[in-house]
């Protein structure tokens, strides 16, 4: 390990950044500094603008992975590196603004019915109800279901920051049922590994087998269970604030992104071509005519 890299590691940790936080920056320093063959103390802002150049037209970069590799320099060269330049010549992309995928509720039961092994059906069902990240289901120990106050504890997810989440009475049933058939150990979702819990990877993958036999046209993944949580939330009527808290988000802002794809919300006002007169009637001719494609 090279000198700098340790340093910017230990930068991180006083920072208190977390494990995966940090092994992204160094991770993305490195390509960094692969690219040009040359350590990052050489390089400058014009080296910098040419990387990102290099990431868009070349690599075809998804917006997540230029803001990383945006916000590890910038951590690198201000914190570590203490450049004065480095905030404004290290520019970070806009996020494009995409509605989440959400599934109806019919298509998260047919889903989960479609979950064949009971360890995934217990990792995917959790996921749903309680609307967590896949880092924060696979991570789960026994010790955070607390049956007697019916919630579960969510220990440092996104930002560091610990919360608890409702316990669905039927998702104990399904996880006493599951605890008592595979009897896990430390982890509640134990992977391959001796004291590892199982891989984001793996339960992507799983999802990805599921719905593609269940047949459904959506791109199911654990992202799209947490986002059909909250809406499904949203159109029962729950109040915005405490959809924020149980998703464990900062700004109500991006908690206020599914109001936008509420049925309760886009559904409530009825279509102007509704109200058109005669329209109907001719509407209703043709479907006498023509089959139902749809």
């Amino acid at each position: 390990m090279t000198p700098l890299r340790q340093r910017m590691i230990e930068d991180m940790r006083v920072r208190n950044l977390s494990v995966n936080t940090q092994q992204a920056y160094v991770r993305h320093v490195a390509r960094f500094a692969e690219y040009f063959g040359k350590s990052p103390e050489l390089l400058g802002p014009e080296d910098i603008r040419a990387y990102q150049v290099y990431l868009i037209e070349e690599k075809g970069a998804s917006w997540g992975v230029l803001n990383v590799t945006a916000c590890a320099l910038r951590f690198l060269y201000r914190t570590t590196l203490g450049r004065d330049w480095a905030v404004e010549r290290i520019p970070r992309s806009r996020r494009p603004r995409q509605l989440p995928v959400i599934l109806s509720q019919d298509e998260v039961s047919h889903f989960l019915a479609s979950v064949g092994e009971l360890k995934y059906r217990a990792i995917l069902t959790t996921a749903y109800a309680a609307g967590l990240r896949i880092s924060e289901v696979v991570s789960l120990r026994a010790a955070d279901i607390d049956s007697r106050r019916m919630v579960i504890r969510i220990e440092q997810g996104k930002g560091r920051k610990d919360r608890y989440v409702m316990l669905s009475p039927h998702l104990l049933d399904l996880l006493r049922t599951y605890w008592k058939k595979n009897h896990p150990g430390q982890w509640l979702f134990p992977g391959g590994r001796p004291n590892q819990h199982i891989s984001p990877c793996m339960v992507e993958q799983v999802c990805k087998r599921v719905s593609a036999a269940a047949g459904l046209k959506k791109r199911v993944t654990v992202r799209s269970l947490r986002h059909s949580f909250a809406t499904h939330l949203l159109e029962a009527g729950t109040n915005l604030r405490v959809i924020q808290i149980l998703l464990g988000h900062r700004s109500l802002q991006t908690t206020a992104r599914y109001v936008h794809v509420a049925k309760s919300t886009v559904c409530s006002t009825p279509s102007p071509l509704d109200l058109l007169p005669g329209v109907v009637q001719q509407i209703q001719t043709m479907k006498s005519v023509e089959p139902d494609q749809l």
